[in-house]
């Protein structure tokens, strides 16, 4: 991290480190609180990551990269939206709204503290606009853990 301004969320969630890991890896849980992306990777270091969907009635291809990988503890990965017009996205896609993002795990028992930062965001507008999103997102990982 270290570029740019630093977006960050956080949630308590009612549920083991190890459940709350596997709703962050596997793609029918995620389609079910990240507004309804279709995620497709094998999650290991170094393997890409594509989030599909549609935003706004707008259908969009997310582009990323597994960075780090610490089972029920860390997950890093890079992620960028290609721009309209651009030909695609991809590693050589413009290197303007490329993000890390950075989700920890910690507690014990039933309790799981989840904290997620995003680098790079070029406003203070785009970080609190980056924040509004990811806890709407953790929210909704919540409830889906939860109920």
């Amino acid at each position: 991290m270290g570029k740019g301004l630093v977006a960050t969320a956080v949630t308590t969630i009612q549920a083991p480190r190890e459940r709350v890991w596997g709703a962050l890896i596997d793609p029918e849980q995620i389609k079910q609180y990240m507004f309804g992306a279709n995620v497709i990777s094998e999650w290991r270091v170094g393997s890409p990551i594509v989030w599909r969907g549609e935003w706004k009635g707008k259908p969009y291809e997310d582009r990323g990269e597994v960075l780090r990988i610490d089972r029920n503890e860390r997950l890093e990965y890079s992620h960028w939206s290609p721009k309209a017009g651009s030909g695609g996205g991809g590693e050589g896609g413009d290197a303007i709204g490329r993000h890390n993002v950075t989700i920890e795990l910690s507690g014990e028992g039933d309790s799981t503290r989840v904290l997620l930062s995003q680098d790079n965001n070029p406003t203070e507008d785009a970080r609190t606009h980056s924040e509004q999103n990811w806890n709407a997102m953790l929210g909704a990982l919540k409830k889906h853990l939860e109920s």
